[in-house]
C-alpha cells in the first residue's frame, strides 16, 4: 500500500514562493497519476495540478496556471508543487493524491491521499 506524506507548507507573504513535497512510500509510484488538491475553510476541495508520472504530462487549474509547477523525482519517489507569486486566495490545506486510473481533476477519482500541509499567504 502506498503512503503519501506532504511537507513544505508554511506562512508566506503575498508574492512569495513555497515548494511542497509529497513523498510516496510503500512501493514505487512511477506508474501512478499524481495530483495536488487544496481546501480552504468552508470550501470544497479543489483541483490544483496533476501529472501522469510515467508520461510526464501535466495539467493545472486556471487559477494557478503560470504560477504553479508540478514535477516528479523518480529517484526520491517524490512529487513537488512549486508555487510562485502566491496570493492570499491560495491559502488552504494542500493535499497530495494518487491513483492508477488517470490524471483526473475531481477528488473523488483518487483513492490515495496524504494528510495535507497548511499554506497561509498573508497580504
Amino acid at each position: 500500500q502506498v503512503q503519501l506524506v506532504e511537507s513544505g507548507g508554511g506562512l508566506v507573504q503575498a508574492g512569495g514562493s513555497l515548494r511542497l513535497s509529497c513523498a510516496a512510500s510503500g512501493r514505487t509510484v512511477n506508474n501512478y497519476n499524481m495530483a495536488w488538491f487544496r481546501q480552504a475553510p468552508g470550501k470544497e476541495r479543489e483541483f490544483v495540478a496533476a501529472t501522469r508520472w510515467s508520461v510526464g504530462s501535466t495539467s493545472y487549474a486556471d487559477s494557478v496556471k503560470g504560477r504553479f509547477t508540478i514535477s516528479t523525482d523518480n529517484a526520491k519517489n517524490t512529487v513537488y508543487l512549486q508555487m510562485n507569486s502566491l496570493e492570499p486566495e491560495d491559502t488552504a490545506v494542500y493535499y497530495c493524491a494518487a491513483n492508477r486510473l488517470a490524471a483526473y481533476h475531481h477528488p473523488n477519482m483518487y483513492d490515495l491521499w496524504g494528510r495535507g500541509t497548511q499554506v497561509t499567504v498573508s497580504s
